[in-house]
């Protein structure tokens, strides 16, 4: 097969793995703009709006800077669900073929769907975090943050593409 138009369209249903991840992802995510909603009245005039490598906060905005989080959200989810629905338009090895096309889609979905909702996750704690630091809840993230992040971010694609090679 040569280009993503030869590739025939396979309508695998979603695991219950995927399943359970969009729950954790959408409620996460769902969760922290209710918590936005609902003390949007508490919060100061100036919020978080950035952190250093060592999660200190680094830089003051308005408290409006904070539906930065939600609105890229949505607009990554809107994305990452557009890619979760179209397998066939991934890009793939030369050797996929008639027979392993099914297999390569579910891994390449699996791993588009984790991705999808580990950002969510990811949004919904920044977004509550810097809510608590406004409101003096908490003082920020901590070294962790960062290295968190970029695994949460890393693994799963080096998961998959491991998968992906023992696909024949």
């Amino acid at each position: 097969m040569s280009g993503t138009w030869n590739r025939p369209k396979i309508n695998i249903p979603k695991t219950k793995m995927e399943w359970g991840s969009d729950i954790i992802g959408y409620l996460s995510f769902l969760g922290s703009v209710v918590f936005l909603i609902f003390s949007w009245g508490m919060l100061p005039e100036e919020v978080p709006a950035h952190y250093n490598a060592s999660g200190e906060v680094d830089r003051w905005g308005s408290k409006l800077e904070l539906l930065i989080l939600p609105i890229v959200g949505l607009f990554t989810a809107f994305l990452m669900q557009v890619f979760e629905k179209f397998p066939e338009t991934h890009n793939y090895p030369q050797r996929i073929n008639e027979e392993n096309a099914a297999e390569f889609y579910l891994n390449s979905r699996k791993m588009v769907n984790l991705l999808k909702n580990i950002c969510f996750i990811l949004f919904a704690v920044i977004l509550v975090q810097s809510i608590t630091v406004a409101l003096g809840w908490s003082n920020g993230f901590g070294a962790w943050v960062l290295p968190v992040i970029i695994s949460s971010s890393f693994i799963p694609i080096v998961l998959g593409l491991l998968k992906q090679r023992k696909i024949k």
